[in-house]
């Protein structure tokens, strides 16, 4: 697949929002992409595609759109379950893109739009040529 974003330095962030967190459980260490402990490590030469949909790239949406297609991928390997990750995933996105200066209404509608849409991104097979 042709991706548009290449990370140039490593990232870290800390997702845990409390001690009943399940992302607090995870220890989870591929060549990309840690998570270890809450603590997620998205790591230099990472590939991403920007924010996915009818949207724009913009600055507000960039870190959100690349830990949320981090997150997404350890769905789609398997270290993840869709039960209950994924909308912790898809509230994290909300949380970056705020965060960084998206308007509310706007960061709502992505929210509302991965929520409704994003099953397929998650499925093993979505990154597979036909």
């Amino acid at each position: 697949k042709n991706y548009k974003y290449t990370l140039e330095n490593s990232y870290n962030l800390g997702l845990a929002e409390n001690d009943d967190d399940p992302l607090l459980d995870a220890k989870i260490i591929t060549p990309y992409i840690n998570l270890l402990y809450g603590i997620l490590t998205i790591k230099k030469g990472y590939k991403w595609d920007g924010p996915s949909g009818p949207t724009i790239d913009t600055k507000n949406f960039m870190r959100g759109s690349l830990v949320h297609d981090a997150l997404y991928q350890l769905i789609r390997e398997k270290h993840l379950t869709q039960i209950p990750y994924r909308k912790i995933e898809d509230k994290i996105l909300k949380k970056i893109c705020l965060q960084d200066g998206m308007s509310g209404f706007r960061a709502n509608y992505i929210y509302k739009s991965v929520r409704r849409f994003g099953a397929k991104a998650v499925e093993s097979d979505f990154l597979e040529a036909p």
